[in-house]
């Protein structure tokens, strides 16, 4: 008996649905306090959903979205050695000019994109709590795209809640020490790489990293709010009072310098006879400073540039070296 044909409608309600499914397991694997493979499996969950959202999105529009070769004109499909067509993956369904996403949640992804790549064979359970803002983005971004193109009758709203946790949050987990210690340096490198080639204000979008500040409320009055989190009006009394209590230092894109300003700054501070050949060169090289790790400078488009810290660094290595500098 042949099977009947799937219409556009009927494919993309069942992409729609593995696609939530994803998105769900993905959530629920990281909520789980049994399981230590949580970054891995997390990206590797929502990029599945997202890839089904947006192949279901580009069913309903009509947009092909399997791999050809135009010969003539008619199309011939590119497929696996068994035979099954070849479908866009997420990164090429992002790169479409028909693409619903927007700038900042496309950096989300292409972020975790990548850092899938960087860890698919190494477990890293720093991961978990140091890229947790953008984990937290990729959810909620998707859930939003999910109502925006599908409609409200299909979020995730209804089966999202808070994760209980077991340790009260303390001012360590918000001042420090952070876990990036115990991130790998290849996959610090990426990270910092990553950031770096963002402007200012596609860096602190809530769509690409989901930063959130807390003020411990003990409820003293019958019948008051009980919630673990609650929101409030930026503008409001309250949000005022925080104001004033806090102080809020806002991550901003970190300036970069070339060889020729390091040099300025240098020789600002003393030491004239601070030169790009052969002091700086020799300076970065016996320092190993151009390795990304170390935090000193970024690569952008082929170009190296440095950071202040660097700056400092080269300031603190003249004086060591007494008058050789001066």
């Amino acid at each position: 008996m042949a099977t009947r044909k799937r219409t556009v409608g009927s494919l993309a309600t069942e992409l729609l649905a593995k696609s939530r499914e994803a998105a769900l397991s993905a959530v629920r694997v990281f909520n789980d306090p049994h399981v230590s493979f949580k970054s891995e499996t997390f990206i590797v969950l929502m990029v599945i959903a997202w890839t089904y959202l947006l192949h279901a999105h580009y069913r309903r529009r009509r947009v092909e979205f399997r791999y050809f070769t135009q010969a003539g004109k008619r199309r011939r499909f590119d497929r696996t050695k068994s035979g099954a067509f070849k479908y866009w993956e997420l990164e090429r369904c992002l790169n479409d000019k028909a693409s619903p996403v927007d700038k900042d949640t496309a950096n989300n992804l292409r972020f975790l994109i990548g850092l899938r790549h960087e860890i698919e064979h190494q477990m890293t359970r720093s991961l978990d709590s140091y890229m947790s803002g953008r984990y937290q983005a990729c959810a909620l971004n998707f859930n939003e795209y999910v109502i925006k193109l599908f409609g409200k009758r299909y979020g995730l709203d209804a089966y999202l809640t808070y994760s209980i946790q077991f340790l009260e949050l303390t001012q360590e987990q918000f001042a420090g020490p952070t876990p990036q210690a115990d991130v790998p340096e290849r996959l610090r490198a990426y990270i910092a790489q990553f950031d770096a080639g963002l402007d200012h204000d596609a860096y602190n979008s809530p769509k690409y990293s989901y930063r959130l500040l807390f003020k411990r409320k003990l409820v003293n009055r019958p019948g008051q709010a009980d919630k673990v989190v609650e929101f409030i009006d930026p503008k409001s009394e309250a949000a005022k009072a925080i104001d004033k209590e806090y102080w809020v230092h806002k991550e901003v894109e970190r300036a970069k310098f070339k060889p020729s300003h390091v040099v300025e700054h240098v020789r600002a501070a003393g030491f004239k006879r601070f030169r790009v050949q052969p002091e700086h060169v020799e300076m970065w090289k016996a320092e190993d400073a151009k390795n990304p790790a170390k935090g000193f400078g970024v690569e952008v488009e082929g170009v190296w540039y440095w950071y202040e810290s660097w700056i400092k660094r080269c300031i603190e290595l003249c004086h060591e070296a007494g008058a050789r500098y001066r």
